[in-house]
């Protein structure tokens, strides 16, 4: 199936919102086996709006718009597709006293305006709005589907999860069922080069890779016969996945690598200190955002200045001097010194240069010192990211230094 994504809203064009809506979408159907081949952006003016989705219903199998189902005059997604699809609109019962409980729950009355979001298509699919007060609908004919969904992007994913992907599994006799393997320390190239034979000769599964800054993920994706059991297809491919690419491998069920890090430091009872310099608490934060992180984090330093370090850390001012803050040496009493002052099992700490500026020929921007401490000795690894971007340097160097981490505690626990 060929599926054309349109999203609705003048303030769209203008630049006020940006459009996560669609990114989002093309990578649900894109997981289902759904081809994306086009998305249009198109503001509340009728004729356009008008022109835009007849184009989509004519070249495309499915048209998901998104946006434009508010209750004022210039919201007529709805009413549009209705009209092009030949599928007149009736007032909804369910859809209208789900509104009146919507606003009585917020101590509100209705406004008559509302009404117009209970109108539906009479031959029509409604799909129910469980976070806010816009119903969806789907509309069939002619072998051709109109998916309308709400704008808002926690309603639009609440209402695709739970009634739209069931009704396009519901039109489909087969379904596709997708692993993720993800990867630091080497690049999408270098993965897609390790792993050409496997992508060259690909039938079913097939395989893909994608990257962000530190870490690229390899989607591996199973089309099989509805009620056939797809880890059949999937599980021996993902095993071969991660043979070839080997330790740079932190999982193979998707989640992130700081959800990695926190699974290891929790099932084995380690905890962990950090001092952060370059990366100004950027790792401690992505720690924090797993649930459950007081379990195994002890505390996170941002010791920027010399000063820090030495005040904070206790790193000998005369070693900051000599070696200068980004160093090897600098690194090592980091990593070593904020373990054993919070007394966790591992400590890691990260120096470097984020530029743009402040780079010399010695100790070019990019330049970064990770330390990985624990019991079993302090490693300090050199990484050059050789980019004069401050932000990106700065996340690297972050993503580098839990997969060190994610290292040297597997090692430890070997």
């Amino acid at each position: 199936m060929i599926a054309e994504l349109i999203s609705v809203g003048t303030e769209l064009l203008m630049g006020q919102i940006v459009d996560t809506n669609s990114q989002w979408l093309s990578q649900q159907l894109s997981a289902m086996g759904i081809d994306v081949y086009y998305k249009e952006t198109v503001g509340d003016n009728p004729k356009r709006m008008r022109d835009t989705i007849e184009m989509a219903i004519r070249r495309s199998d499915i048209v998901i718009t998104t946006g434009g189902l508010g209750p004022t005059e210039d919201d007529i997604t709805k009413e549009t597709v209705a009209e092009l699809m030949g599928e007149p609109l009736a007032l909804h019962q369910e859809s209208l006293d789900a509104l009146e409980r919507y606003f009585a729950g917020r101590g509100r009355p209705m406004a008559d305006i509302n009404r117009k979001q209970a109108m539906m298509p009479v031959n029509g699919i409604t799909l129910p709005n469980h976070r806010g007060t816009a119903p969806g609908c789907i509309i069939e004919k002619d072998g051709k589907r109109a998916v309308v969904l709400p704008g808002p992007p926690s309603e639009m994913k609440h209402m695709f999860t739970t009634s739209v992907v069931p009704y396009l599994e519901s039109i489909s006799d087969s379904v596709l069922r997708s692993a993720y393997v993800r990867v630091a320390e080497i690049g999408e190239s270098t993965v897609a080069e390790m792993l050409g034979e496997l992508i060259h000769n690909q039938t079913n599964p097939t395989l893909a890779t994608y990257a962000s800054t530190g870490d690229v993920t390899v989607r591996i994706t199973a089309k099989c016969k509805k009620g056939e059991d797809a880890s059949a297809i999937l599980d021996p491919m993902v095993q071969r996945v991660q043979e070839i690419l080997g330790d740079n491998v932190y999982t193979v069920k998707g989640e992130p690598l700081p959800t990695v890090i926190a699974q290891l430091l929790t099932e084995h009872q380690k905890t962990l200190a950090l001092a952060e310099s370059c990366t100004g608490g950027m790792v401690t934060s992505m720690l924090v955002d797993v649930p459950g992180c007081s379990a195994f984090l002890k505390e996170g330093l941002v010791t920027y200045s010399n000063e820090a370090k030495a005040r904070l850390l206790g790193v000998p001012m005369a070693l900051i001097e000599e070696k200068g803050a980004v160093s090897q040496e600098v690194a090592h009493e980091m990593a070593s010194r904020v373990r054993e002052n919070a007394g966790a099992d591992f400590g890691l700490a990260i120096t470097g240069i984020a530029g743009p500026e402040g780079g010399t020929p010695e100790k070019p921007v990019g330049l970064v010192y990770i330390g990985v401490s624990s019991q079993s000795g302090t490693q300090v690894f050199q990484v050059n990211f050789s980019r004069n971007n401050r932000a990106s340097n700065r996340l690297g160097a972050a993503q580098r230094a839990l997969n060190l981490l994610r290292k040297k505690i597997l090692a430890d626990l070997t």
